[in-house]
């Protein structure tokens, strides 16, 4: 049977089949080279090792890895149409196709790239500047925020709708969208005050009423501490804007404030001498500044002595340390010195100066 050539001359869509066979053997071959091309620049780069392109090569590998076929493909098939000459309805048609492509792949590369820099830049800086990481990562969120609301405005205005119509639109549905989250808007305001206010960031020792723990993560609606004993604790951004907050991880030395108390008995000259003593023993440690030592008040059962001091530095361990190598201390110089401390003792006086015989339940049984 003969071939028939009038099949080839068919017109579907503007092109004849002929032309059809053609824009997809060039689709399919465009589409080819273009993943080769991907592939030989993800080996080139992850063979570039110089420290000097080490971070650009990084922003690079990830472009290059986020790029997904639908892209490659929709490039391809635009290629293959202007090389196979479609049509101009085509061809406006593929066009708005592949924009809507970009700008989804466009998602993709800054999400990778914005996610890649926040996380190098919290390794690197954490331990020295908290605080810009805790900015990073929220400028890294209202970054990909506003690349979002672009893109979708340039998708809408590129199928043909009005955007000036919309955001109208958004604005009067968006006062009751408002009032139906005022809680979870307050929440992301309020992060947002903890991000530029800065009243703690990643890393900082917090206490809140009867909670402590380590700031982990600062997030849009809650904040995530690490307590002493494992478990995590979350608190909504706006409780915790509303709370009283001790920060200890911004403290630069801590006051140090204790009493101990002699029995009554103690000397004169032991006690005036034990302020000496006690200051003694604190100048002895490099990381105290002794302040003061005072014989305080006559107590119910002991003279009582208020000692105070300065640990250097924040760190709980250390001052825990300092104040046991003080106690020891004293303990020793009063077991030198015969200086005995007192424990809670009652007294009892009778009014005619005799105490009265000691009474024991066996005597009443031998009776």
């Amino acid at each position: 049977m003969p071939f028939d050539t009038t099949t080839l001359e068919t017109n579907l869509w503007g092109l004849m089949l002929w032309q059809w066979l053609l824009l997809i053997g060039l689709w399919g071959l465009l589409t080819g080279l273009l993943l080769l091309a991907r592939r030989v620049l993800r080996g080139t780069l992850k063979r570039v090792t110089a420290d000097v392109a080490a971070t650009a090569r990084g922003y690079l590998q990830v472009m290059v890895d986020r790029t997904r076929v639908f892209f490659l493909a929709g490039l391809g098939l635009y290629g293959a149409a202007l090389l196979s000459g479609a049509p101009s309805r085509l061809l406006q048609v593929l066009s708005t196709v592949v924009f809507l492509l970009f700008l989804i792949q466009l998602v993709l590369w800054v999400n990778g790239v914005v996610t890649r820099y926040v996380a190098s830049y919290k390794e690197e800086h954490l331990e020295a500047d908290a605080a810009a990481v805790t900015t990073v990562q929220a400028m890294g969120f209202i970054g990909r925020l506003i690349v979002y609301t672009l893109v979708f405005l340039l998708a809408v205005d590129n199928l043909g709708y009005e955007v000036t119509a919309l955001l109208a639109s958004l604005g009067i549905g968006g006062i009751a969208v408002a009032l139906a989250l005022q809680n979870i808007l307050g929440d992301l305001f309020a992060s947002l005050s903890i991000v530029l206010d800065k009243p703690f960031v990643v890393g900082d020792f917090l206490i809140i009423g009867e909670f402590l723990g380590t700031v982990e993560y600062i997030g849009l609606k809650t904040t995530r501490l690490r307590s002493l004993s494992g478990e995590q604790l979350v608190f909504a951004n706006s409780d915790l804007l509303g709370s009283r907050i001790r920060n200890y991880k911004r403290m630069f030395e801590r006051r140090i404030v204790f009493t101990f108390g002699v029995v009554y008995q103690t000397p004169y000259a032991q006690v005036k001498a034990i302020p000496g003593l006690v200051k003694e023993l604190v100048e002895a440690e490099d990381q105290a500044r002794f302040d003061r030592a005072h014989f305080k008040e006559y107590g119910d059962s002991a003279l009582t002595f208020e000692v105070v001091y300065h640990v250097l530095v924040p760190d709980y361990n250390t001052y825990m340390d300092v104040q046991e190598r003080i106690n020891l201390g004293l303990f020793q110089t009063f077991e030198e010195r015969g200086i005995v401390f007192a424990y809670p003792t009652r007294t009892v006086y009778m009014a005619n100066g005799e105490a009265p015989a000691a009474h024991h339940p066996a005597a009443d049984r031998e009776n």
